[in-house]
């Protein structure tokens, strides 16, 4: 149904499309509302708009606004620029890591560093280590050290400082002292970024699962707005992220006048604005597919095991053992049903595949 990659009949309606003809900042409201005018004005005007953008309604009926399922980017275009759509695609933040991460590892072996006491348990015969984080219930304070530090490589690796005004501490400051003239050039280190985002979750009361989504959101906006996250941008950017996922995940999400009680000198129409803009940048493409977010989760914790970020881990106790042991019991009941109901509905191939029971033993 014509442009696979917008979600409305104007051309310009994808800021990376924008750029792409153009270049410059993305398209406001204001000239999305001039593309839609020769559609209104009638006449050939009209059948121009349309003819150009092909999203026209094969019914005469006018155009035809896409579903958010059917708004996918082709193959080869979305496993190369979009990791928060695809779960294929690799995420950016791991691979910015890795520079470093194989810096490390030269100097380490060039100047033969001992990598000093082995401070990381194993599980032996006698002892199994576990921690308890999850990819249906992370740690809270270990899930936010792994964003937090994947947020630092995005800075301190980007490409360059594209960004836009709505973004800028500059233009619009979080707190009434004065921001200085050389704010863009200090890169944030991982302490300063961890306590930005720590004070608002705690807050907020906000979940684990809510700062995977954040990073979610945020790689989502610099591939689709081509923009980098910087000094001079970081907070806001990090703060629109975290304030949609709240709404988006949790059931009971925080209001924006919420955030200005924890952010004191910031007002409730900047908030607006910036989420409105936030909205509109990442195309109202809100959806994080079950798949796409357990990539990011098991992405966060090769990130946290190639910084020697260790999840805490505590021997498998009687009682953790027991619990763990039912739950599996439980899961394997709902697999046999699921198992049983298809072997009834058909003998096809098809029905078969993906069910395996495996017993666990804990002891």
């Amino acid at each position: 149904m014509g442009n696979t990659v917008t979600c409305c009949v104007s051309p310009d309606a994808s800021p990376k499309l924008s750029r792409a003809r153009g270049g410059g900042a993305a398209p406001g409201p204001e000239r999305w509302a001039d593309a839609y005018q020769p559609a209104a004005a009638g006449g050939g005007g009209s059948g121009s708009a349309e003819a150009e953008s092909g999203d026209s309604d094969p019914g005469g009926g006018g155009p035809h606004l896409q579903h958010i399922s059917d708004r996918e980017f082709p193959d080869d275009l979305a496993l190369e620029s979009n990791p928060s759509d695809h779960p294929r695609a690799s995420t950016i933040f791991l691979s910015k890591s890795q520079t470093d991460v194989r810096e490390k590892r030269k100097s380490n072996h060039i100047n033969h560093v001992s990598p000093g006491q082995l401070t990381k348990k194993y599980s032996s015969c006698s002892t199994i280590f576990i921690d308890d984080s999850t990819v249906s219930q992370p740690n809270l304070r270990s899930t936010i050290k792994c964003v937090t530090l994947a947020i630092f490589y995005h800075i301190k690796n980007r490409d360059s400082d594209r960004s836009l005004d709505i973004f800028d501490e500059k233009s619009h400051p979080l707190t009434r002292e004065e921001v200085p003239d050389d704010y863009y050039k200090h890169d944030p280190d991982h302490k300063h970024i961890y306590r930005f985002v720590r004070t608002l979750f705690s807050a907020a009361q906000l979940t684990a699962e809510c700062a995977i989504v954040t990073l979610v959101y945020l790689e989502r906006l610099l591939t689709y707005a081509e923009i980098d996250i910087c000094p001079s941008n970081w907070k806001r950017i990090v703060l629109g992220a975290i304030l949609l996922a709240s709404k988006v995940w949790d059931d009971q999400a925080v209001w924006n006048v919420d955030y200005c009680q924890i952010l004191k000198d910031i007002t409730v129409e900047d908030m607006n604005e910036m989420e409105r803009h936030f909205l509109e940048l990442l195309q109202f493409n809100i959806n994080v597919p079950a798949s796409v977010y357990a990539k990011y989760y098991f992405d966060l914790r090769s990130l946290a095991d190639d910084n020697n970020l260790s999840f805490l881990l505590e021997p498998l106790s009687k009682e953790r053992a027991q619990k763990l042991e039912a739950i599996s019991r439980l899961c394997e009941d709902k697999y046999k049903d699921l198992s049983k109901a298809a072997m009834r509905r058909s003998f096809s191939a098809d029905n078969l595949v993906g069910i395996r029971r495996s017993n666990a033993i804990l002891s």
